[in-house]
């Protein structure tokens, strides 16, 4: 569901995006892992737009230490989790379909050292057809990666790694979580927000949803521009998520042997909210 509709190319200085009295983002912005690059040249927009939104380690890594590991990162992208858990001492498996991310997180733990990159093992996989094959402490689906999951295909992935827990382990995941009724008002927004540099460049994306509220899928269409030096560079990337219903995530979490322990939120707007969980076996 991550689909790049062009990929950046320098142009001729132009008009600035429509940002204008849009309203913009909040500091915290969940769910842009669904926009992993599958091409190399659209690598930079992927970096623009998560690196800067990272607060939410700290909660998993508090998490860590508390169970231990080995950590399971499904949808890892180029490692913006997996690479500090390794850095911490947390053995970590990276899973993710794209294996360009897949090689830059190897590059990225390389470049740290020995004692972080022996402690970082990439697996190319789909999660919507997920094997494991081993037990992990801590599971993550972190980003709202649950999002990009269809729903047809999400109490397998529950059930997979339900059955890959260890004694005591846990399974955390966030996303966000939208009321109906503000949906169906206004199905359409549009934000905006500066990419935080510290090189001279100025950036800039603005972020256009649409809801359909009969599909349950949520159409993002992110417009990016990137003033450098005497270049202005522009790109264009969609993605689809899908929207989540608490009470149906709630059953496909029992079905699958998990409870949930914890329940935080952090409100977003006056209809969204960005949902952490965190499950552990029945049996624990």
């Amino acid at each position: 569901m991550h689909t790049p509709s062009s990929v950046p190319a320098p142009v001729a200085p132009g008009p600035a995006l429509p940002r204008h009295h849009l309203p913009v983002l909040p500091a915290y912005l969940p769910g842009l892992e669904s926009t992993a690059p599958h091409e190399e040249g659209s690598v930079w927009l992927h970096d623009a737009l998560l690196g800067p939104f990272s607060a939410d380690i700290v909660e998993y890594l508090r998490l860590a230490r508390k169970t231990a590991g080995p950590v399971l990162d499904l949808g890892s992208g180029a490692g913006r989790l997996a690479v500090p858990f390794a850095r911490h001492g947390f053995p970590v498996e990276a899973v993710d379909r794209d294996r360009h991310s897949l090689r830059r997180l190897r590059a990225w733990a390389a470049r740290i050292g020995p004692h972080v990159e022996r402690l970082v093992t990439t697996t190319p996989a789909d999660l919507r057809r997920l094997r494991l094959h081993r037990r992990y402490q801590l599971a993550l689906l972190a980003g709202a990666m649950l999002t990009a999951v269809p729903p047809r295909d999400r109490s397998g992935l529950l059930r997979e790694i339900a059955a890959h827990l260890g004694t005591g382990g846990a399974l955390a995941l966030d996303y966000t979580e939208h009321e109906p009724a503000g949906l169906a008002a206004d199905p359409r927004r549009t934000w905006t927000f500066p990419v935080p540099r510290v090189d001279g460049v100025t950036e800039w994306v603005v972020a256009r949803q649409v809801f359909d509220l009969n599909t349950r899928i949520e159409h993002i269409t992110y417009y990016c521009e990137r003033a450098e030096k005497s270049r202005i560079r522009r790109s264009v990337l969609t993605t689809d998520k899908w929207i989540v219903d608490r009470g149906r995530l709630t059953e496909e979490l029992t079905a699958a042997g998990l409870r949930i322990t914890d329940r935080r939120q952090q409100q977003l707007d006056e209809r969204t909210r960005s949902v952490l969980l965190v499950c552990r076996p029945k049996g624990d």
